[in-house]
């Protein structure tokens, strides 16, 4: 059983899953504006595990017989300098989500919801997976600096990520 504080933590963390969706849709639209098809390929990729993300938790209190509720959301910038201040907002981004994802963990480890915290652990590995992959590019491409030919190996290499959703995903498919 899961109590109502958690239910509408973990309602809250998958509305912010889909935020994070709509964020990479706009950023692949971005990168495709400024030519970068790769990198619009890689936040496209990003959009859709942003999307199983969200099936994830709304599988979740949907099993636990919670109804769930879908505030507006808020706007979607959609306006970046370049690829690296798209990638570091990204870092950003995602860093934020790891901080939700640790406090729903320490929620869940404090009122003794067993359930809840395996489930978390998942979404605990994803985190570091997300932010180290942000690293990695935010490095590269400030070795690069404004060289076009840099930027556009970099974009090359953004553009062989493809999606592979997790095994047991509600959207494997």
């Amino acid at each position: 059983m899961i109590s109502k504080k958690m239910s509408e933590s973990l309602n809250t963390q998958m509305n912010l899953e889909l935020f994070s969706a709509h964020l990479y849709l706009v950023m692949s639209s971005c990168a495709n504006e400024m030519g970068l098809k790769g990198a619009a390929n890689w936040f496209f990729v990003q959009y859709r595990e942003e999307i199983i993300h969200f099936m994830k938790f709304y599988t979740y209190l949907t099993d636990q017989g919670v109804v769930i509720s879908m505030p507006a959301g808020k706007d979607v910038p959609n306006k970046y300098k370049s690829l690296l201040d798209m990638i570091q907002k990204t870092l950003g981004h995602e860093q934020i989500i790891t901080s939700c994802i640790n406090d729903l963990s320490e929620q869940a480890v404090k009122e003794k919801d067993h359930a809840t915290q395996i489930f978390l652990q998942w979404f605990v590995t994803e985190q570091i997976e997300e932010e180290n992959n942000d690293r990695d590019l935010i490095a590269k491409l400030k070795l690069v600096g404004d060289n076009g030919h840099g930027i556009l190996m970099i974009d090359g290499e953004m553009g062989q990520r493809l999606f592979v959703p997790p095994v047991g995903s509600p959207l494997a498919v």
